[in-house]
């Protein structure tokens, strides 16, 4: 990662080659993953009773509708690959620009890479039974060959998206539609769970914590930002990919709540290690098989996950590179495959690396606090965005600041709840919590964000001209319109 002196445009891009129907593919193949597959059951737990899970499955839908309204707004002004990045930078916060950038790296992209692969290769070996090097090793076969299709193949790997977003949705519709056929009604009127705040009368407390049983199941519904200037007509097609995806993913999670809290009793379905495969048991004609199909129909999900956090997810580090804040060689362009080969090869062979590791997902949960406060922040960005004479977007969320608001509420209180256990002295502040994790963070990115400050400053410099030069030409155009 050696910050040579080759300076990297601060304006290179990519062809636009990506059509509405794969900026939803991305939203939604993201989304739906391998977190469904257990969250059903961790939403029963929390909420405790079948009717409080599936309005905490609607409610945790409906809270990503002002998020997404909001992202739709910030992609139709600003139509650049890097998504949140270029939206804290234009807002004047360069620092919260490379954080995200930073934080995405350290905590989630390479992470979730990792924990994809190894997720398909763990189902896979439910058939095989291959053992843990086995199973190791296929999962990085299969981020190899992801890396490979979606870097030296992008128009192959666009059209590979489509597909394996609609072969992973349908049948996972269909067994939902079919099950909602061999409902059990006394199980909708079962009693709440024991260990659940329902149980004890504090029904608003067990919605809380079922809405946020939901967070990551509901988790990248704006994916297609990061691949902004890859996408055909943004103006247009962006805010109904955003929108779409969030409508989609609902309606498919709320079914299958219903479908599962239907079909299996609420205790059953909370105890449960697999509880999407404990519900469909229950429709005749499956019985046994049901988890032989609950496996199957794992890998079509998670390898269409595992497929879409490759193709997008390294544009951050691509964009932070070009704009001056990451290492130079990694917002490269190679020219011959129209993709960033450099930035994708170091967030595979990360992921790689973790893939040998122990104890990934923790990593994940670790740093759950700092994805909050990143994504409120990216929310307040709302407000001085307002005032910049670049900002046209050609969309609007409906409500202005209502909506800003109300994107950043839930944050705050997934926040709050985060905070808890260090605000009750349950735990520590100096221990190994999401908290000090997150501090840690923080304070580790700004050495970096300095540093590069300084040995990158003719990018730096030159991105700014460039934006500068940009405006001065569309407030010349306007005020031509105007005459």
């Amino acid at each position: 990662m050696s910050d040579s002196k080759e300076v990297v445009k601060g304006g290179e891009g990519m062809e636009r080659h990506l059509g509405l129907s794969t900026a939803i593919a991305l939203g939604v193949g993201t989304t739906i993953g391998s977190g469904i597959f257990t969250s059903v059951g961790a939403v029963a737990g929390a909420a405790g009773t079948p009717l409080l899970t599936i309005l905490a499955f609607l409610i945790g839908g409906l809270i990503m509708i002002p998020q997404n309204l909001i992202y739709a707004e910030y992609s139709t002004a600003y139509s650049e690959d890097g998504g949140q990045f270029v939206y804290f930078r234009e807002a004047g916060w360069p620092f919260m620009a490379m954080f995200f950038v930073w934080s995405c790296w350290w905590a989630s992209d390479p992470v979730g890479i990792a924990i994809m692969g190894l997720t398909v290769a763990n189902y896979l070996a439910f058939f095989t039974g291959w053992s843990s090097v086995t199973v190791s090793v296929v999962a990085c076969l299969l981020i190899i060959f992801f890396t490979w299709l979606h870097m030296c193949h992008k128009h192959a790997g666009a059209k590979w998206q489509n597909f394996i977003t609609a072969f992973k949705v349908v049948p996972f519709l269909l067994l939902v539609l079919a099950g909602l056929f061999f409902i059990n009604g006394g199980n909708l009127e079962a009693a709440p769970v024991s260990s659940s705040a329902a149980a004890h009368g504090g029904l608003l407390s067990a919605m809380i914590a079922g809405i946020a049983a939901t967070t990551w199941s509901y988790d990248g519904m704006q994916t297609c930002v990061t691949m902004g200037g890859e996408v055909k007509n943004p103006k247009k097609n962006m805010p109904i990919a955003l929108i779409g995806t969030v409508f989609v993913v609902t309606l498919l999670y709320v079914l299958l709540s219903v479908s599962a809290v239907g079909l299996v009793d609420i205790d059953t379905l909370a105890a449960s290690d697999a509880p999407v495969a404990e519900a469909f048991s229950h429709i005749p004609g499956i019985g046994s098989q049901a988890g032989n199909i609950a496996a199957i129909l794992a890998v079509i999900v998670v390898t269409g996950s595992l497929s879409s956090l490759i193709m997008f997810q390294a544009r951050g580090e691509m964009k932070a590179a070009q704009e001056g804040y990451w290492w130079r060689s990694w917002g490269k362009i190679d020219p011959k495959y129209d993709s960033p080969v450099i930035s994708m090869l170091w967030q595979s062979g990360f992921a790689l690396v973790l893939v040998w590791a122990t104890s990934i997902q923790d990593l994940v949960a670790i740093f759950t606090f700092i994805c909050l406060l990143r994504n409120a922040l990216l929310f307040c960005a709302w407000f001085p965005l307002q005032k910049k004479n670049n900002y046209h977007p050609t969309f609007k969320a409906p409500g202005g600041p209502v909506m800003a608001i109300l994107a950043i509420v839930p944050s705050l209180i997934l926040m709050v709840g985060e905070l808890s256990g260090i605000i009750s002295g349950e735990v520590p502040l100096f221990s190994f919590n999401p908290i000090s994790a997150g501090i840690l963070v923080v304070i580790s990115a700004v050495p970096f964000y300095l540093h590069w400050k300084r040995v990158n400053a003719d990018i730096i410099e030159a991105a700014e001209a460039r934006r500068n030069a940009e405006i001065k030409e569309e407030v010349a155009e306007e005020a031509a319109v105007q005459q």
